[in-house]
């Protein structure tokens, strides 16, 4: 594939002060000490400065990598300003994606917020980190909320969930993989068909689920980003298998690169990228629906303001 052609990744994390200092709070750390600066050096990673500052560190790496646009993560509840300082900057280069607990309260009220104020376009959904069902009326009422605003998609992370940084951290990370099943997704998305929604990583492990309710719900798109490292608990299973089942049963029009990026100074994972245009040459893709995987889709699905 031609370095020129247009490129948008779907999947990347904004990792914000306001990030790093929940994680310092998690980690009992002095509030008087730099407790951002403290949790970046253990981890070995850049201090990200204000949101300003990080999000002008993005567009560098997106320029360097000739990445047009990017979904930015807001990655934990409660930080959609972060992210909302990034897209207020830079309209043309990032889509605003933000994380919601459907427990908590006034979570209609956030989501109306972050979408109609702030410009945010996605809206994330961890049903194995918040513990909760997709089918549960809490849940519900976030897709609901969702087909009441103009362009609103919804992000629902299902299968396997393993979150990096916490593990270097020493964190525990409670989830229960129980609630992640793609096909608790199938009623939803059949009840709400205006609302596109998103199953990152394939279906994270859970592949031949996330296929049967993509097939069943033409709303439903994949992303394949991170290294998928899920692969191993399939027998045999190779990427190009998936790439070749998913363009088979879903179709070109709904499959959406992205990379799982997230921190500096490792910034945009390149080698994701590289990995993805080797399989799809192995497999034979045509030029169109590289156009549509790598950037029509998300152009479609997020069009610019």
């Amino acid at each position: 594939m031609s370095t020129d052609q247009l490129m948008n990744d779907c999947h990347c994390h904004f990792f914000s002060p306001a990030f790093f200092q929940v994680l310092a709070q998690e980690k009992g750390l002095p509030a008087a000490q730099d407790s951002v600066a403290e949790i970046t050096q253990r981890l070995g990673w850049e201090t990200p400065g204000s949101s300003q500052e990080l999000a002008k560190r993005w567009v560098q790496e997106l320029d360097q990598s000739k990445v047009d646009r990017a979904a930015l993560m807001a990655s934990v509840p409660g930080d959609e300003e972060s992210v909302a300082v990034a897209i207020a900057q830079h309209p043309d280069r990032f889509v605003g994606f933000f994380m919601v607990d459907p427990s908590r309260e006034g979570t209609e009220e956030r989501i109306r917020w972050a979408v109609s104020d702030l410009g945010l376009r996605c809206i994330c959904l961890f049903p194995a980190m918040h513990q909760f069902h997709l089918y549960e009326k809490k849940a519900i009422k976030v897709f609901e909320t969702a087909a009441s605003l103009k362009e609103a998609v919804v992000f629902v992370h299902c299968g396997l969930l393993s979150v990096g940084v916490r593990t270097k951290l020493g964190l525990p990370s409670r989830f229960a993989m129980r609630f992640s099943n793609p096909l608790d997704l199938h009623s939803v998305a059949l009840s709400y068909p205006e609302v596109p929604m998103i199953i990152p990583h394939f279906g994270a492990g859970l592949f031949r689920e996330a296929l049967m309710v993509a097939d069943l719900c033409p709303n439903i798109y994949l992303d394949t980003s991170s290294s998928n490292s899920w692969i191993k608990f399939q027998h045999s299973l190779t990427l190009e298998d998936v790439f070749g089942q998913t363009l088979q049963v879903v179709g070109a029009d709904r499959l959406l690169f992205g990379t799982d990026s997230s921190f500096f100074p490792r910034g945009w994972q390149r080698s994701v990228w590289e990995t993805q245009v080797a399989v799809l040459e192995r497999i034979g893709v045509d030029e169109l629906t590289k156009e549509k995987f790598f950037s029509g889709n998300f152009n479609r699905l997020f069009p610019q303001k």
